[in-house]
């Protein structure tokens, strides 16, 4: 193959996402809400206390964020040249080679639609005490469900930035709630006195440590959405850095307060049996005590808005890395279009909404536990996928900047990569060991090898499916990675960079 390609130019107006609507407050406000921060202090943290009972949690978070601090110096570093809503996908594709871009897109998908629609189990649990609280009804799960399955589909059809807005007024209250509550357990410590016994680093020094570590990373998930949203950021140079660090810090901060105000209030010595006796309660019995009902309730709708807030973001998130692939052609081209008028990736959007749909009906026709078996197992599966994505494009980080001659600090394209991508290696390997007790399954059950053994099965297909573009639809092959390039002008432009002109000869 020549180092440039005849490819058949597409419409660019139903092609490329809305420019310039997002500056860095919007990012952040998709950023965090992927993170859902009420809902990982009022269940994951309690979660990791009343199933692990291992004392560190606010340390391991604060461990994770420096972790996925290093590693975003070469994630952003690869951004400031590439903005592509494809993110993994395109910096795999440009650092590893085409075959390995497109496996980490085919993992891409299936750990972002299990984080999305997975949270559809969660939003029944979540909106139960709240209409009983404040109607005095019950409704079944899956009516729920529904409900914020058509507000989530709609709002993925309007402009990215309509849906900042609403993500912005969602998280400004559950972060405010959240402050609130942590300062009502500082202010009423067990026994009379603050403990600092929870934020001493030999805490994380015991047996367990590899699930804590690897709970703790789950928290971050959504962290590197930023880069998702770089072709419709204000300015994507500055935007991008920006919006990943202040959300690496903001996350570790509040989670480190959260965990560690729980264990003030509580006391360090009980934290553990309370936390298994009264789990996503936990909080809002704590915040009931120091400020009354009202409070409470205020709270538990927040917890639901969490949830909400979360399905926007990673709806969001997900339609872009399959309008990504199909702007490509790597999937078919029909999800590559943008609605004329608001910009959203049309097809995309619907696409994911088609399989929320599907499985929400498929888990109340079957009576399936929604909570467990399709949030905690999804969202679990879903963050194990993104930690393997991470792992993988800390290495391909190093190898594209090695290859593309950057001019970028060593610290940049090399030392702080090379140092994530070993502590990566090591929370994968951790995290493989504990699957069963991340899932809270027996150590012979299916689900035990059969997540990661699905995820090595998609890498592998998209590698496949790589190979067979390159022998059959050359053109198409030589669109992977490139993002908006790839329909910004009719020829390839001499591969675009040093490591496509190796690749492209592959």
């Amino acid at each position: 193959m020549s180092s440039s390609a005849t490819i058949e130019r597409p419409s660019n107006v139903s092609e490329a996402l809305a420019r310039g609507r997002l500056g860095v407050p919007s990012v952040i406000f998709f950023v965090l809400s992927a993170a859902a921060p009420l809902t990982v202090v009022a269940g994951v943290v309690t979660t990791g206390y009343g199933v692990i009972g291992v004392l560190g949690i606010p340390v391991a978070f604060l461990a994770v964020a420096a972790v996925l601090a290093l590693f975003s110096v070469g994630y952003v570093a690869m951004a400031r040249r590439l903005a592509n809503a494809g993110a993994f996908y395109a910096y795999v594709s440009r650092g590893l080679g085409r075959p390995a871009g497109v496996g980490a897109a085919w993992v891409a998908l299936i750990a972002y639609n299990a984080l999305q629609v997975g949270l559809y189990g969660a939003i029944g649990a979540a909106a139960e005490p709240v209409l009983d609280r404040l109607f005095g009804v019950t409704a079944a799960w899956w009516l729920v469900a529904l409900v914020a399955w058509a507000i989530v589909a709609v709002l993925g059809l309007l402009r990215v930035d309509i849906n900042g807005l609403v993500l912005a007024a969602l998280l400004v209250a559950e972060i405010a709630v959240i402050l609130v509550f942590d300062l009502g357990q500082l202010g009423n410590p067990a026994d009379g006195q603050v403990s600092f016994a929870a934020l001493a680093p030999d805490n994380l020094l015991v047996p367990g440590v590899g699930a804590v570590l690897v709970l703790a990373i789950l928290g971050f998930v959504g962290f590197e959405s930023a880069v998702v949203f770089s072709e419709e950021s204000k300015d994507p140079r500055r935007t991008v850095p920006l919006a990943t660090y202040l959300s690496i810090a903001i996350i570790a901060v509040v989670y480190a307060l959260s965990s560690w105000s729980m264990t003030v209030a509580v006391g360090p010595d009980r934290i553990a049996e309370q936390a298994g006796e009264q789990s996503v309660a936990l909080i809002f019995n704590l915040a009931g005590e120091h400020f009354g009902d009202t409070v409470v309730t205020i709270g538990q709708v927040l917890f639901l808005t969490s949830v909400l807030a979360a399905m926007i973001s990673f709806h969001n998130t997900t339609a872009r890395y399959t309008f990504a692939l199909g702007r490509e052609r790597v999937l078919p081209a029909v999800f590559g279009r943008t609605s004329p008028r608001t910009g959203a990736p049309r097809a995309a959007s619907l696409a994911q909404s088609v399989l929320g749909l599907v499985v929400i009906l498929l888990y109340a026709v079957n009576g399936w536990d929604p909570v467990v078996q399709l949030f905690y197992w999804g969202g679990t599966s879903g963050g194990f996928g993104v930690l393997l994505l991470i792992a993988t494009t800390s290495v391909a980080v190093i190898v594209y900047f090695a290859r593309s001659g950057s001019e970028e600090t060593l610290w940049r394209r090399a030392v702080a990569p090379g140092l994530a991508a070993l502590a990566l290696a090591g929370i994968v390997a951790l995290a493989v060991v504990n699957f069963a007790d991340l899932l809270g399954v027996a150590p012979d059950h299916t689900l035990r090898w059969g997540v990661p053994v699905a995820y090595v099965a998609a890498a592998l297909l998209g590698v496949v499916w790589a190979l067979v573009l390159r022998a059959g639809r050359r053109d198409t092959y030589a669109r992977i990675g490139l993002g908006a390039e790839s329909t910004a002008t009719g020829v390839l432009p001499d591969a675009a960079a040093a490591p496509e002109r190796t690749e492209a000869r592959r």
